[in-house]
């Protein structure tokens, strides 16, 4: 009887076999090239390691091929195949074929970065950065130069990857789908992991790659218009917006992720014609340093150092060298102040609701995270300016930027109270960020020397607001009144006033002045906030009556008050403990008939 054919393979055991001949495939090619290395024989194999990288299907796959090709590249590395001179033409030629090697390698990572599997874009960032650190060491190791050496074209490479997101080359990927996704700004934005990865990794720890990267950030701004790359910006921003940590001294420039730049640098030389930073800048590729240089350039200001402060670089910035800038503080300064004002006029460039969620993202960081450590704060005086304009919530904190510009810095924007006056209409008691406005506002009119016409037409436009505003709102308004009413005692007059006012009619307040100085409200009265005392919530008709009283208290503190709403005030009211009972009606039955009370209490 003849044997039953034997039946063939499942496709899922085929593709386990497949699977299991590339490792097999990508451990062989990563034996023979060390050995090759080792021995100085050739190193064709390392085309076809690369060919398996780009062209393997899994992410497994991937992850072998270029764990292997990183452990490959590190040796020739190591072993100064990529730099130091060629001692022939034959090693010429080799030493061009391994660096093409190397940007194909470089290219497959930085694609990675923004693959599907999540895993192959965290590895690729840390492949990259390994290879940054080992890329500069060789640069040092075997450069002309005494100095430590930074291999700028690499780090340029990871630096345009983070910022303009090019699709994973993945081959199981459709060309449709990868000509959709190079098209579609959303697909090309900075993921989450990657982000938070390095810049809890590296940006916000090491201070050579914080340099390098602000450096290179602004340069590759300047190169890419908003129709080229829309989502630019917006990876710069997600990026600097994070930033934790920046040195405020020269002794906090501590912490590197190339080693060799922790040594002391030399200390800049005064000739005026002497120019060292030809030899630092020089890359083993030769690319060409100038847009680079244009950092220095910037701001010429050496920082001033309090007393007893250790002394670090002073020289100006752009006489130092790379080595020199990287333990200089005013460096630092330079290309951060050069990365946020290439990078705010690029942030209008899109929708108006775009450039509102910027703009608001920027401002929450700004006053805080930025501001401190510009050059020359004033300079984003006309970005912050142009903020006012959107209104809202991004309004009222681009006024808190300038007004920090103003009490710090010195700037001078003698509209900035106009600006504030206008943001005072119908709608400002009733937003949810009323309590920030509150809060701004009162820190805005804390000083003792502003005009009391000034500060009368404000807390009169408020006032006239509470009539048609809610409880809670009326809640902080009042506390805010009287604090305003004891910081400013020539407004007092505003609720000591003998003359009959019987209604609007009868005031004096301009309403529909724009101009807070010209509104004559310190001629008028507080009469709204009077009428408060018969509002049918009791906290509110409590709380007005303060002004019929002695100004014996000092001042309330406003955070008590700025976070009330309808639910809190119910919750209040529920809770609050009846000291006295209330009157209650009479029983039906005492009553006199006739009266038809009756018929009110039939259901």
């Amino acid at each position: 009887m003849p044997a039953k054919p034997a039946s063939l393979p499942s496709s899922s055991k085929k593709r386990k076999t497949r699977e299991d001949d590339t490792v097999r495939a990508i451990q062989d090619l990563e034996k023979l090239l060390t050995a090759a290395v080792n021995s100085g024989s050739s190193l064709n194999p390392l085309a076809d390691l690369l060919d398996i990288a780009l062209e393997a299907e899994t992410a497994a796959q991937v992850s072998k091929a270029i764990y292997a090709l990183y452990r490959v590249f590190v040796l020739i590395i190591t072993r100064s195949l990529l730099s130091g001179r060629d001692a022939s033409e034959e090693a010429k030629a080799v030493r061009t074929w391994l660096l093409e090697r190397l940007h194909a390698y470089v290219d497959l990572l930085t694609g990675l970065m923004k693959d599907d599997e999540p895993s192959l874009r965290i590895s690729s960032l840390d492949i990259l950065f390994s290879l940054q650190k080992h890329l500069s060491s060789a640069l040092t190791r075997t450069g002309n130069n005494t100095q430590p050496q930074f291999h700028s074209s690499h780090f340029r490479k990871i630096v345009s990857a983070l910022l303009l997101c090019p699709p994973s080359p993945r081959t199981f990927r459709t060309k449709k789908r990868r000509t959709e996704e190079v098209n579609d700004p959303e697909e090309r934005t900075l993921d989450p992991d990657v982000r938070d990865h390095f810049v809890n990794t590296w940006f916000s720890v090491n201070d050579d790659v914080r340099w390098f990267f602000l450096r290179d950030a602004a340069i590759i701004l300047s190169k890419y218009s908003y129709a080229e790359a829309p989502q630019l910006p917006g990876n710069l921003l997600s990026i600097l917006e994070r930033l934790t940590t920046f040195p405020t001294k020269a002794s906090e420039l501590n912490s590197w992720w190339v080693e060799e730049f922790g040594t002391k640098p030399p200390k800049p030389k005064r000739s005026a014609n002497e120019d060292d930073d030809d030899e630092e800048e020089a890359d083993a590729e030769g690319a060409d340093a100038g847009d680079e240089d244009d950092w220095r350039k910037f701001f010429d200001e050496p920082p001033a150092k309090p007393a007893g402060e250790k002394k670090g670089i002073t020289a100006r910035v752009h006489t130092l060298t790379i080595h020199q800038s990287l333990h200089s503080l005013a460096a630092h300064k330079a290309v951060f102040t050069r990365a946020w004002l290439s990078l705010l006029p690029q942030l209008s460039r899109g929708s108006l609701e775009q450039t509102k969620a910027y703009s608001l993202r920027v401002l929450n960081v700004l006053h805080r995270g930025v501001i401190p450590h510009l050059t020359r704060p004033i300079l984003i005086m006309d970005w912050v300016s142009s903020s006012v304009d959107h209104g809202g919530t991004v309004g009222l904190l681009a006024l808190n930027a300038l007004f920090t510009l103003m009490k710090e810095y010195n700037l001078d924007y003698p509209s900035f109270y106009t600006r504030l006056y206008g943001f005072l209409d119908r709608d400002v008691l009733h937003l949810k960020h009323r309590a920030r406005f509150f809060r701004l506002t009162e820190l805005f009119l804390s000083s003792t020397h502003l005009p009391a016409t000034l500060v009368a037409s404000f807390v009169k436009r408020l006032s006239r607001l509470s009539l048609s505003a809610p409880p809670a709102a009326v809640v902080m308004l009042i506390p805010f009144t009287y604090n305003m009413l004891r910081r400013h005692p020539a407004l007092m007059v505003m609720i000591h006033r003998n003359e009959e006012l019987t209604g609007v009619d009868c005031d004096g307040f301009d309403a529909r002045e724009g101009n807070p100085t010209l509104t004559n409200a310190l001629e008028s009265s507080l009469w709204e906030l009077y009428s408060h005392r018969r509002h049918y919530h009791a906290a509110v008709s409590t709380l007005a009556k303060i002004f019929e009283e002695a100004f014996t208290r000092p001042s309330y503190a406003m955070e008590d008050f700025l976070d009330h709403t309808y639910g809190t005030l119910l919750e209040t009211e529920v809770k609050r403990k009846i000291r006295k009972e209330p009157a209650t009606a009479l029983e039906l039955s005492q009553v006199p008939e006739g009266d038809g009370l009756e018929e009110l209490w039939t259901f």
